[in-house]
């Protein structure tokens, strides 16, 4: 049958998304955990899991169709019984003219004939080859009592995963921020996907940062931003640059649950928290500004902005725009429109670093 074709196909290819996640998790432990996006066991294991679904799905389809054919097998039988149970009684009208010995007989033979059961065949073929049949009261396969090797290897369980929004780079969205599924593998990886269904579409990551290389920024709120490279379009990814990202959380605590996770996989503390939005390093010019600490775990090489940021920083927030100086020109803010009380040098804009207005 078609079905029972579909079934075997569908094994075999879930055998070998089995035997791949196998060959990655050991590649895991062999490499210190140092693996590409593609062949990151976390995005596997989604994998098998789609094509396990589909596996379920199709052995679902071929018992149900195979308890069909038995149904109608059951009606075959019942309709042959009733056909020559007709055709006797049809056979006894023509013949009733007949000796009274012959009409006995084909009487006796009617009877006969009449006191088989409709399922007689059929309970014989049960008896005889039931081993063969599938049992109709079986209840249907579930993923959730399904187990493969490697299913709860340590490579596979994310450091945290969840929903995040993150800010669009389009200036004409309504709304500024897209919903999206992330996580954190212990490969170091920072994934996001469309969603968290594995039976819909195979769970191929739209967004993958390699966090080692990658720079987090303190919270602000339910916000933070994340400066890495995308690597999930393979050799695309390497001729593009790093970029920033902003995240929104559901809350300040769920941001600050990401933002410690992430935080010891860059591998530097960042800054205490800052009164705008977080923007690319900046580092102190001299030795008089060594007080001030980074707004970004020092963990890749500096901006070149790094060496020019002696003005005071722009930040535009929902309210207005506010001005905040560096360690050497701090100017008070007034608390009422957000401007100095007090002259300072140009403002210099630092890209991401404003708020976008919802």
């Amino acid at each position: 049958m078609k079905s029972a074709k579909e079934v075997d196909k569908a094994r075999n290819t879930t055998q070998k998304h089995i035997e791949l996640l196998g060959q990655q998790t050991s590649g895991f432990e062999s490499s210190g955990g140092r693996t590409n996006a593609h062949e990151d066991p976390y995005v596997i294991q989604r994998g098998v899991y789609h094509r396990l679904a589909k596996q379920v799905m199709e052995e679902n389809n071929n018992k149900h169709d195979l308890i069909s054919v038995q149904a109608n097998f059951q009606q075959f039988e019942t309709h042959v019984i009733e056909v020559i149970q007709q055709a006797m009684m049809s056979f006894n009208q023509f013949v009733g003219g007949q000796a009274q010995k012959l009409e006995q007989l084909y009487s006796d033979m009617l009877g006969t004939a009449q006191r088989i059961p409709p399922d007689f065949e059929w309970k014989q073929f049960v008896g005889r080859s039931g081993e063969m049949l599938v049992d109709p009261n079986s209840p249907d396969r579930s993923m959730d009592a399904i187990t493969f090797p490697n299913q709860n290897h340590k490579s596979t369980k994310p450091l945290i995963e969840g929903t995040l929004e993150r800010k669009s780079r389009n200036k004409l969205s309504f709304s500024g921020y897209s919903a999206g599924y992330y996580v954190v593998t212990p490969s170091k990886y920072l994934h996001e996907f469309k969603d968290n269904d594995n039976l819909r579409k195979d769970p191929t990551p739209e967004l993958s940062i390699y966090l080692p290389d990658a720079t987090i920024g303190a919270t602000n709120g339910e916000k933070f931003n994340v400066k890495g490279k995308d690597v999930s379009k393979g050799l695309g990814s390497k001729l593009s640059g790093s970029s920033e990202i902003s995240f929104k959380a559901h809350s300040a605590s769920d941001a600050q649950k990401w933002f410690e996770v992430i935080r010891p996989v860059v591998g530097a503390a960042p800054a205490s928290a800052s009164i705008s939005e977080p923007t690319s390093p900046i580092s102190p010019v001299d030795s008089k500004h060594a007080s001030q600490p980074p707004i970004y775990a020092a963990n890749s090489t500096a901006s070149p902005t790094d060496e020019k940021q002696t003005a005071p920083l722009q930040t535009t927030g929902i309210s207005g725009t506010q001005n905040v100086a560096s360690p050497a020109t701090a100017t008070p803010i007034s608390p009422v429109n957000h401007t100095p009380t007090s002259a300072a040098a140009p403002a210099a804009a630092v890209p991401g670093s404003g708020e976008e207005k919802i």
